[in-house]
């Protein structure tokens, strides 16, 4: 199970990978993995950051399941 776990994973990053050149490429209307990002961040509901906090979080979850063991 935990090979179908991390093969999950490498292929979730293959595609994020494939997804960022196929934006970068010339008259794309993709948007990048930056043009993202910064979309999210700028998002708020009224005067709380709610793109902030969501970004915190991602990051919060990351860090616990694979840098905290």
């Amino acid at each position: 199970m935990r090979v179908v776990a991390i093969g999950g994973f490498l292929l979730s990053l293959a595609l994020v990978g494939v997804l960022e050149l196929l934006a970068r490429r010339e008259g794309s209307r993709l948007p990048t993995l930056g043009m993202v990002c910064a979309h999210l961040m700028r998002y708020e509901v009224g005067t709380v950051p709610v793109g902030r906090i969501g970004v915190l979080g991602i990051w919060w979850w990351v860090g616990w399941h694979f840098f905290a063991r």
